[in-house]
């Protein structure tokens, strides 16, 4: 993975480039980590392609938890936020910044920062994890424990277990 840290103010060519992906909206996913700015590309199709297939095989067990979905948002405040690939909410809120999640769904990207932000989801409050990685075909649940998240067999709030999501789940070639 290249990282880029720019030290002190960026120079004003980096402020118009900012300004350029925001106007192209290519800025949607892109990160702020307690103040430090974090540049996401869109992810590759074979991500879409396993996220249309979570939405429709969590929708009907959120549901019956009595959670609602939702895909990419800011998780977090303004100056340190999070863009999990979909979240699950005890109700639906009209924000820009949603303060915290029940259930959040990350789908792994080549040199992604998937599993730094366990911390912060930890801190923010939520109960679940779910790590999808359509490259080495795998699904983990996370529950949240004392300090951490631990590995988990199966989500409780949704109850499914990593097993038989990995099964449902058409993985793209």
């Amino acid at each position: 993975m290249t990282r880029t840290v720019l030290l002190g103010e960026p120079p004003p060519e980096v402020g118009e480039w900012l300004e350029r992906r925001a106007a192209l909206g290519q800025d949607r996913f892109d990160e702020v980590w307690e103040g430090e700015y974090h540049v996401a590309p869109a992810a590759r199709s074979r991500h879409g392609l396993i996220d249309d297939q979570l939405g429709h095989v969590l929708r009907p067990r959120a549901v019956a938890a009595g959670l609602v979905g939702s895909g990419p948002l800011n998780l977090g405040e303004p100056d340190d936020y999070r863009v999990p690939d979909r979240v699950y909410l005890r109700a639906p809120l009209d924000v820009v910044f949603v303060p915290s999640a029940v259930v959040v769904v990350e789908i792994v990207s080549p040199d992604d920062e998937t599993h730094r932000k366990f911390d912060f989801y930890f801190r923010r409050g939520v109960e679940e994890l779910l790590v999808v990685d359509p490259d080495r075909r795998t699904v983990q649940w996370y529950r949240r424990a004392d300090a951490t998240f631990e590995p988990a067999e199966r989500s409780d709030l949704l109850d499914l277990a990593a097993a038989t999501l990995h099964a449902e789940l058409d993985w793209p070639g």
